[in-house]
């Protein structure tokens, strides 16, 4: 999965976010995700980690 669907809270709508980076860790792969309109990014680590998601 190079790209995914989400929120992004600098432009205020859903973009198109493209993988910049990804690496195999102890809770399991981490995807650093990036909005090619804006520098906001989150990451991901599996289904457990997604800092793009509010609590």
């Amino acid at each position: 999965m190079m790209e995914r669907e989400a929120y992004c809270p600098s432009c205020e709508e859903t973009q198109t976010f493209y993988r910049a980076a990804s690496t195999e860790m102890h809770l399991g792969r981490k995807i650093k995700w990036h909005c090619p309109d804006c520098d906001y990014g989150f990451v991901s680590i599996d289904e457990s980690v997604d800092t793009s998601v509010t609590a």
